[in-house]
């Protein structure tokens, strides 16, 4: 890493302004139609309930990273300059990672700040792809061949990818 001083990048308030566009249409809803409203709400609410203990978690792990691990230790296993290492944990890491995408975007965001590849990021979202726990039932239904092959083709994609991004944003 280079000696330059770092500024901050100002927050962005794009998040408050989707929350104020998002409750001004809920209440334009409610004031068209009450029923509808009331029920658009109690989906967001169960919608909230059933991601509220993967964000939990997400935020945990996010607590875990800024307190015990510095910025040089994770641009040295995920950075710009990683290697395979960088590239083994973005795709393995993608893989393991279970639950909506939505869930991981501040995680990743909070560790492509600290320094972390846009290629590594690319890498883990298009690994998500392979969902662990369906692996023996599309065996069931294609085949052991063509699931391995299925498998280690998204895998090279997203190596493919990762790099892609990389290249573009040097």
């Amino acid at each position: 890493m280079s000696k330059e001083v770092q500024r901050k990048k100002p927050k962005s308030k794009s998040g408050l302004i989707l929350l104020f566009v998002v409750g001004c249409l809920y209440l334009l809803t409610f004031y068209f139609n009450a029923k509808a409203g009331k029920e658009a709400l109690l989906i967001a609410f169960e919608t909230v309930k059933m991601i509220a203990p993967i964000l939990l978690v997400v935020f945990f792990l996010m607590a875990l990273l800024n307190t015990f691990i510095d910025s040089k230790s994770i641009s040295r296993h995920i950075g710009k300059q990683s290697g395979v290492r960088g590239w083994m944990i973005a795709l393995v890491g993608g893989i393991l990672s279970h639950g909506p995408g939505y869930i991981w975007y501040p995680m990743l965001a909070d560790l492509r700040d600290q320094g972390a590849g846009d290629g590594l990021v690319v890498a883990f979202f298009y690994t998500r792809s392979i969902k662990l726990p369906w692996l023996p039932l599309m065996i069931s239904y294609f085949g052991l061949a063509f699931t391995v092959v299925l498998t280690l083709l998204v895998i090279l994609s997203a190596w493919i990818q990762g790099l892609i991004v990389n290249r573009i944003n040097t």
